[in-house]
This record gives structure tokens, C-alpha cells and sequence, in this order.
């Protein structure tokens, strides 16, 4: 059955005359008789009952009139809802994300991603920092959060906020770590993230600058981790400056004073990708949720051209 037959059903049963329908919808009477004919005929039951004064719904067109009414009204609804759609921005974007959600706001970003632009879906993807960038750079990732500094062509960047890194080991060491020289460090057991991680590229500019390597090395998956095994006490390590304190706070850990490792939190994108609608529409989402740092933060960057080699 097609549309147009219920409409000339359900108008010829509000006026309860053939012709007078048929104007109101702008048909001729023969062209609407066949349409009732052809939807009788479909159903297998007679819809109206025709007499002197006009037409009549029989007992089966009574109960089948509301039914024709709701299929019309949902047909209605369907295209009003396309209509409204039309200009919205839609498509499928992957994005990168870190190991701590709640650090880089991403229940935040997702609320308003998915009210703002809801034909936008938005794919997930686990990922270490330095295979995140690698996923953006070579097109296996729209876009991710990202932990360092980064130049490079081909992906674009929008700097979120300053963080920075400090040597903590656990609370208990505190009397031998203290006061300790660089070599008698650096001869402890040490907790690392990774070797694509953003975490080991520091920890090992932090080992060249001193002339110096870890005596010990024991590799965990994310800094989460990490933080839980220093406060173990399996060894000492490179830790979130938020999560140093915290730990410190909380008498697990104690945070060296004299290093401190700072970085940055960024949300890059490939950089060939930044004038579709979907990517404009994530760095808008972005930009917003973070807007409480970027404007405060001295010297904020926010890239919206692609990064310079370096």
C-alpha cells in the first residue's frame, strides 16, 4: 500500500464525501475512487459504505481508520525529523584516548559531543601516546589526546593544558631517596611506561642529561599502574604530577624536589582532515570544554594549521 492511498482513506472518512475529498487534496473524484478501490482491495475488507448522503466507514474501516492515522502521523514525524536534519553535521570520526578518562575530561567531551552533534559518531580507541600520534599521523585515527610536545606536518594540534612529571618513589624509601646523589637513583629499580610512551621519551631525556641509565627496569602498561606499584614499593618512577601529590598526600609516596618534567596535554587531529565538518565539529566541542584553562593559561597554544616539523 502507498501513502497517498491511506491519505485519501483517512480524508474521505473525516468529510464523509468523495468529491469534497478529493478537492481538498487535489485529485479528481475517478482518481480517488480508484485509490480506495486499490486499498480495498489490498486489504481484503470494504473500507466505506456508499449511500445518498455520502460515504460511510463500515465496522472494518472503523477499526482500521485509526490504525492508517498512526502510520500517517509517523510518516509525518519521519520527514519532519529529516527536514530538521538537513545541514547537521554527520559522519563517523575515531578518536584516541588516554589511560585516565577523568584527567582529559572525556565524560565531558562525549556528553557535548553527542548532544551538539548527534548525527556524529564517535568510535574510541585505547591508545598510548606515542602510538596514538603515530595512528593520526598515518590516517588509523582521526584524531586523539595526546601527552608531549609535537611538531610534525602532517597532524594538527590543539594544546589543552600544562602538566608535568615528577620522580616519586615509595613513602617508605623517603630516608634513602631524599638526599640520595643522582647515581644512587638511578641504581634503584625503576617503573616504566612503554617505550612509544610519552612517559619513557622523558624518563629517558631525564637519564641522558645526567650521563646515566636505570640499573633496574620493569615495564608496566599505563601510569595508573605505575603509580600503584611505586606505592608498593617495587620501585621508583616518573609519575603525573597530580598523582605524585595525591600520593604523597595520602603518605604513599614521596616526590624528589629537585625534578619536575613539564609537558603538555593536547588533542591533535590529522592535519588534511581539519576543514571536514565532522573534525570542525570536534575541535568546537574541545575548545569548549576546555575553556576554563586555555584562556587562563599563559602562552596557551592552540594550533588550528597544521604543526611545524621541528
Amino acid at each position: 500500500m502507498e501513502l497517498y492511498q491511506l491519505r485519501g482513506f483517512a480524508a474521505v472518512a473525516e468529510i464523509g464525501h468523495l468529491t469534497r475529498a478529493a478537492e481538498r487534496l487535489h485529485l479528481s473524484q475517478p482518481a480517488l475512487t480508484a485509490q480506495i478501490k486499490a486499498l480495498e482491495d489490498e486489504l481484503g475488507v470494504q473500507l466505506f459504505e456508499r449511500g445518498r448522503a455520502g460515504m460511510s466507514l463500515t465496522a472494518a474501516g472503523k477499526r482500521l481508520l485509526p490504525e492508517a492515522t498512526k502510520v500517517l502521523a509517523d510518516a509525518a514525524s519521519l520527514h519532519g525529523k529529516a527536514r530538521a536534519m538537513e545541514g547537521e553535521v554527520a559522519g563517523h570520526v575515531r578518536v584516541g584516548t588516554l589511560s585516565d578518562p577523568k584527567f582529559i575530561r572525556l565524560a565531558d567531551f562525549l556528553a557535548q559531543a553527542t548532544a551538539r552533534f548527534p548525527l556524529v559518531e564517535i568510535e574510541l580507541r585505547h591508545e598510548v601516546s606515542g602510538a596514538a600520534f603515530e595512528k593520526v599521523r598515518d590516517g588509523a585515527l582521526d584524531a586523539s589526546f595526546y601527552y608531549g610536545d609535537l611538531a610534525h606536518p602532517a597532524v594538527g594540534t590543539v594544546a589543552l593544558r600544562e602538566i608535568a612529571y615528577r620522580v616519586a618513589a615509595p613513602a617508605a624509601w623517603r630516608s634513602k631517596v631524599l638526599h640520595a646523589s643522582w647515581a644512587d637513583i638511578a641504581a634503584l629499580p625503576w617503573l616504566m611506561a612503554p617505550s612509544i610512551s610519552t612517559h619513557r621519551v622523558l624518563a629517558t631525556r631525564l637519564f641522558a642529561e645526567r650521563g646515566s641509565a636505570p640499573a633496574t627496569l620493569m615495564e608496566a602498561d599505563n601510569e595508573a599502574v605505575i603509580r600503584s606499584l611505586v606505592a608498593s614499593g617495587l620501585g621508583i618512577a616518573l609519575v603525573r604530577e597530580d598523582l605524585a601529590q595525591e600520593g604523597e598526600a595520602a603518605g604513599e609516596l614521596v616526590v624528589l624536589p629537585e625534578t619536575r618534567l613539564p609537558t603538555t596535554l593536547q588533542f591533535i587531529y590529522a592535519s588534511d582532515k581539519r576543514e571536514e565538518p565532522e573534525m570542525r565539529a570536534l575541535l568546537d566541542v574541545i575548545r569548549d570544554v576546555w575553556h576554563d584553562e586555555l584562556p587562563s593559561r599563559p602562552g596557551a597554544k592552540d594550533r588550528s594549521e597544521p604543526a611545524r616539523h621541528a
